[in-house]
């Protein structure tokens, strides 16, 4: 059944509403298909989308930016589609029920604290935005208080009122930002409840999840997605593999059951940090991380000779940089299992790995984001001999 909002044409995000679910799936396989033509190789070894059962409410992550109406008066929401202008949301039909229901209560609450939501144009006023994140399977929820200076006041109080409304909550923070760019979370933080992270489960790992960690919102889509890149990469427990752009650690440290030793990349100091934790957490001991950029990192170990098996490598919208692919090819490894959230991208880099020697032999698709323009992407290379020495 399809459902309607309110906010549809205002807010831009969710564009295939007018659509029904079968629809929109079909539309994403063809954007796919269109954007890999440059890989002929992979006619007729595209899969089937795989969809979703229930395709709402699935956003474990929910971030609401505050601003005032025309009368004064507190509201929460999202960026109207190109503009600053906030757009009031009560209920999303993407975000998770009850992080929409713990951002009404705190909405509700800024009056009588008297917390002045933030300005954008005077700089003026304390609450920027609020970030809900919840673990899909263990029910642990984090809620984060953005503001725009260190000092709270009533803090305690306010903290403890949240809580009486919603005993859900596992752990409340208080981030500052007092920058003027778009981005959401600041640098410094503290714990005003709980451990400062929650935890969550994912093909059999549990996962250390903080407030600026990189997490797949949709986690029943992430299993089905981070599942087939393994069972993709055909391990036998023998093999190296690096994991590149690891994030928390979460494809590597599934993949570690099934290979000798994991080599784990990233370039952000707190996802490092968690993933460390989240091999601990685990009793995983096959799996090193290291805090470089990815193709610097590539580049350093092929120029000392190393080599690798299989290569994992599940990198930003806008994909890797030519550096990294070559890097990546002098490694020598037989499999190369690409991970996108980009066909574009995604085509672009696939043509560069062609020309290094790699056959691009199967292409999965994920619907990660029903009801949104984007898909995930699984592709399976082998090395068919290495021409970018």
């Amino acid at each position: 059944m399809e459902k309607k909002c309110v906010n549809e044409k205002k807010c831009g995000n969710c564009k295939y509403l007018h659509m029904t679910y079968k629809e929109q799936l079909k539309k994403k396989e063809e954007f796919v298909k269109h954007e890999l033509e440059k890989c002929p190789e992979l006619k007729g070894h595209f899969k089937p989308i795989i969809g979703m059962e229930n395709p709402w409410n699935y956003r474990n992550k929910v971030t609401a930016v505050f601003d005032r109406d025309r009368k004064g008066n507190p509201i929460s929401g999202v960026y109207q589609e190109g503009t600053h202008r906030v757009i009031p949301v009560e209920k999303c039909l993407i975000e998770d029920e009850l992080a929409d229901k713990i951002i009404g209560t705190i909405r509700g609450m800024l009056r009588s604290f008297k917390i002045k939501v933030y300005d954008e144009d005077t700089g003026y006023g304390l609450l920027r935005y609020v970030l809900v994140r919840r673990g899909f399977a263990t029910g642990e929820v984090m809620v984060v208080l953005v503001t725009a200076s260190p000092i709270f006041p009533s803090k305690r109080n306010f903290t403890n009122a949240l809580l009486k409304a919603h005993p859900e909550i596992t752990t409340v923070v208080q981030n500052v930002n007092n920058r003027t760019d778009s981005l959401i979370l600041g640098d410094k933080q503290q714990v005003l409840f709980g451990k400062g992270y929650i935890e969550d489960i994912l093909c059999g790992c549990r996962f250390r999840i903080s407030p600026a960690s990189f997490y797949q919102i949709n986690p029943v889509q992430t299993e089905k997605l981070y599942s087939k890149a393994v069972e993709l990469a055909e391990l036998s427990g023998k093999e190296t593999v690096i994991d590149a752009y690891c994030g928390i650690g979460t494809i590597g440290l599934i993949a570690s059951k099934h290979a000798k030793n994991v080599i784990s990349v990233e370039l952000n100091p707190d996802a490092v940090r968690d993933a460390i934790v989240n091999a601990k957490v685990n009793g995983i001991k096959n799996v090193r991380f290291y805090k470089a950029d990815a193709g610097r990192f590539l580049t350093q170990m092929a120029e000392e000779g190393a080599k690798a098996d299989v290569l994992l490598m599940d990198p930003p919208r806008n994909g890797s940089s030519e550096e990294f692919l070559r890097s990546a090819a002098l490694l020598g490894p037989g499999k190369i299992v690409y991970i996108s959230c980009n066909p574009v991208s995604l085509g672009r880099d696939l043509g560069v790995l062609k020309k290094l020697g790699y056959r691009a032999e199967e292409c999965w698709m994920v619907d990660m984001f029903p009801w949104v323009g984007h898909v995930e992407s699984v592709i399976i290379m082998q090395n068919c001999g290495l021409k970018g020495k």
